[in-house]
């Protein structure tokens, strides 16, 4: 996806999140989230907005340290303005990434074309990943993600950070997991096993199948989603392992 696609996507979305929230009172739990509420999941995805269009703004060449981060989220607001809050730094994150000049130099952590292209790509999907996150919270189910949108995130799942170091997916024994949406042409096939997992594109033999549609692969492996019996063939405790320990974190 082309950086302008990205930075309407990551629009539509913020403005979705935002409306759900209106409409949800904010003591309401996520699901997807269990240790949050929906205040708890707007605040850190506005925080998160702040912080990224910082570096962007900016253009930082280090991380932002605690007393910057501290600094580029600002007081954390009443309930009554959450919303409000949440929906300027929005808009102000989607400005900085539309005016951001191609060869922006700065700080980021996963592999990308460019800076601001990994920029606009993984606030993207945050944002998207939570708005599921706040439907859930809503109580509705989660609207449909474009499928080369869930391939892009798909994409950046498993080939920027599952394979960090710091990537908790192991496998005392080497074990594949592919991964075939049904309305893509891209595939991959992981392979899990005493060290970080290693992915290639393509198909081939696996030890466990999870193919359907983009959309419901990308809730899956991000883990907004049980899995369907029908979309997984094979090794089912692979799976559930990716579900146990794939966790994301930023750094």
């Amino acid at each position: 996806m082309e950086i302008p696609e990205l930075v309407d996507v990551l629009r539509r979305e913020g403005a979705l999140l935002a409306d759900t929230a209106a409409g949800t009172p904010l003591d309401a739990p996520v699901p997807t989230c269990p240790d949050w509420r929906l205040r708890d999941l707007v605040l850190h995805t506005g925080q998160v907005h702040r912080w990224a269009a910082a570096h962007v703004k900016g253009g930082l060449t280090r991380p932002l340290d605690e007393a910057g981060q501290e600094a580029a989220w600002g007081p954390a607001p009443a309930d009554a303005e959450l919303v409000e809050w949440f929906r300027t730094g929005h808009a102000d994150l989607v400005a900085v990434l539309a005016a951001a000049p191609a060869d922006l130099a700065c700080w980021s952590f996963l592999p990308a074309p460019s800076p601001l292209a990994f920029w606009a790509r993984r606030q993207l999907h945050e944002t998207t990943v939570h708005r599921v996150d706040a439907q859930a919270a809503a109580g509705t189910a989660p609207s449909p993600v474009d499928a080369a949108v869930a391939a892009d995130g798909l994409a950046e799942l498993l080939t920027g950070f599952l394979p960090r170091p710091k990537s908790r997916l192991r496998s005392a024994t080497a074990r594949t997991l592919a991964v075939r949406p049904a309305d893509r042409p891209e595939s991959w096939l992981v392979t899990v096993g005493q060290e970080p997992p290693q992915v290639r594109p393509g198909a081939g033999p696996a030890d466990c199948t999870v193919g359907g549609p983009a959309h419901d692969l990308y809730l899956l492996l991000w883990n907004r989603r049980e899995a369907d019996p029908a979309t997984v063939t094979g090794d089912r405790s692979l799976l559930e392992l990716w579900r146990e320990t794939a966790a994301v974190t930023w750094s």
